[in-house]
């Protein structure tokens, strides 16, 4: 089990600048196929029944899904999922030869056409059931989410339900940004006159190939795989190998909804064998991703393919001297720790006047020291991290900071 009970270090600097608020949710969110404003929910029906039903193999092994269909791969292997918490291999789910990458392209590339020639209102009523069977199937998702990446069960479910609520939200706003045109005159070039009209209107890109990240596998699929489909892209979907089972879940709430064969894809296997295959098929037109380094490499492999990435970053918190110190207190170690840490808005340094830097300290630590650490089943608040290589890493980074002169203010522990 790899759990990190990490220590509060005071670190002194001089860089003390900066504002009383602190905002570090909009950036976060990959919209940038389609752009969100409001809101508008509305009942759609759908049915029933599991949605899981066809989408494990005989063997126990989870199918991938290829133009309207779930199959088992034909390598005959199959590629294990590790629980953080217990270190057993719970799942497993189908190796994809390149073969068959080339047959979830084509079906995706097909598929497109009619898609993109299929009118908004009818785009948005299938997202609409989408939403609603992942409402009616959230449990099973966030089971998943809780076994595949230690998450909090509580915080599991929210994290289902809350992606069902944004495919709402694209729905409705894409009904209203991808309808308006925009109409241009000529005379804003120097020596043309007001004789010619221009009109503007949005098309789809393609084929847009989905990549979301271990730490939200289905918030941050989602977020992707709603904006294209309702710009009228197909879409393929390779999960993390940390997060694929949920992702899969989520992936039976489309299919079931009833979209066109082919339009939403998902392909599993192993990074070292399809994953540049992956990102420099001929047949890609868009890549969004949400990562760390990989995404550096894949910018350097795809191309002239348009990209849209969030890699993460070195967020700071800036803590003046006016500031209401429970208050930034209380969010330092909510987005210091939340999910272990692993979030790509995560606080990861604290800057703070000299003259509120004692008290801020100390109301941090006594933060801290609140936080349980224990099962991801048990809603613990510090739960074990996604992997051994992971804990290894961030006990590195502990040592390191001991090795500098770092001032341990609490007790830390592997």
């Amino acid at each position: 089990m790899s759990i990190m009970h990490l220590p509060v270090c005071r670190v002194a600097t001089d860089v003390l600048v900066g504002h009383k608020r602190r905002c570090s949710l909009s950036s976060c969110f990959p919209f940038k196929l389609v752009c969100f404003l409001a809101v508008c929910i509305f009942c759609v029906c759908a049915p029933d029944a599991p949605v899981s039903e066809h989408i494990k193999a005989s063997s126990g092994a989870y199918k991938y899904f290829c133009n309207g269909q779930w199959l088992e791969s034909s390598s005959g292997k199959t590629v294990p999922v590790t629980n953080p918490s217990t270190l057993h291999k719970d799942y497993q789910v189908q190796a994809c030869t390149q073969e068959e990458v080339n047959n979830v392209f084509a079906a995706a590339k097909a598929a497109q056409l009619s898609w993109a020639r299929t009118p908004l209102w009818k785009r948005a009523e299938y997202l609409h059931k989408v939403a609603v069977l992942m409402r009616q199937n959230a449990q099973p998702m966030a089971d998943c989410l809780v076994k595949e990446i230690a998450k909090p069960a509580k915080d599991a479910l929210t994290e289902v339900i809350r992606s069902a609520d944004l495919i709402d939200y694209t729905a409705e706003e894409g009904l209203r940004s991808l309808g308006e045109g925009q109409l241009l005159t000529s005379d804003s070039f120097p020596g043309q006159a007001r004789n010619k009209l221009c009109l503007v209107s949005k098309v789809p890109l393609g084929v847009v190939l989905c990549i979301p990240p271990f730490n939200y596998p289905v918030n941050l699929a989602v977020s992707k795989l709603a904006p294209a489909l309702m710009a009228g892209n197909a879409v393929v979907l390779k999960p993390p190998s940390q997060g694929v089972v949920a992702g899969i879940h989520m992936l039976a709430c489309f299919a079931a909804a009833g979209l066109p064969p082919g339009t939403v894809n998902v392909i599993t296997g192993k990074g070292s064998e399809i994953g540049d295959f992956l990102t420099t098929h001929p047949s890609v037109n868009c890549i969004s991703f949400t990562g760390g380094d990989t995404g550096i490499s894949i910018s350097h492999k795809a191309g002239m393919v348009p990209l849209q990435m969030e890699l993460g970053g070195k967020d700071a918190c800036i803590v003046c001297s006016d500031a209401d110190l429970d208050l930034a207190a209380s969010h330092i170690v909510k987005g210091g720790f939340s999910y272990s840490g692993q979030r790509c808005t995560a606080v990861k340094v604290v800057l703070a006047m000299h003259d509120i830097a004692d008290e801020l300290v100390a109301k941090v630590q006594a933060g801290v020291a609140k936080l349980t650490v224990g099962r991801p089943e048990d809603n613990a608040d510090i739960t074990p991290v996604i992997s051994e290589a992971s804990a290894t890493f961030i006990q590195g980074l502990v040592e390191d900071a001991r090795e500098k002169g770092a001032e341990f203010l609490t007790e830390w522990r592997r």
